[in-house]
């Protein structure tokens, strides 16, 4: 069974009521979903739970090619760059 279906659902207003008891319970490990009117609509969980994995190292070996790196690493044309560094910030400004 994975963590999200083993989460407790509470009701907006049970959860407003508990809050202190359930950031407590989270911050030991436990998940809630809160619901309003029956449907989830956010999910309290410990910090732990949001951390980013640590990269693994040789997770794309065989993926990237040697081409492919050239092109990643290669610096960006004149033009595009210019755009993006003086370029309007909202892109349906200049329409």
């Amino acid at each position: 069974m994975d963590r999200q279906t083993a989460m407790k659902q509470l009701n907006l207003a049970e959860a407003k009521a508990k809050l202190s008891h359930l950031v407590d319970q989270a911050a030991r490990g436990k998940g809630f979903i809160i619901a309003k009117s029956g449907i989830p609509m956010a999910k309290l969980v410990p910090l732990d739970d949001e951390k980013p994995h640590p990269f693994k190292f040789g997770t794309l070996k065989g993926v990237l090619t040697d081409d492919l790196v050239r092109a990643i690493e290669a610096p960006l044309p004149d033009d595009l760059l210019d755009a993006m560094l003086n370029g309007p910030i909202d892109p349906g400004a200049g329409k």
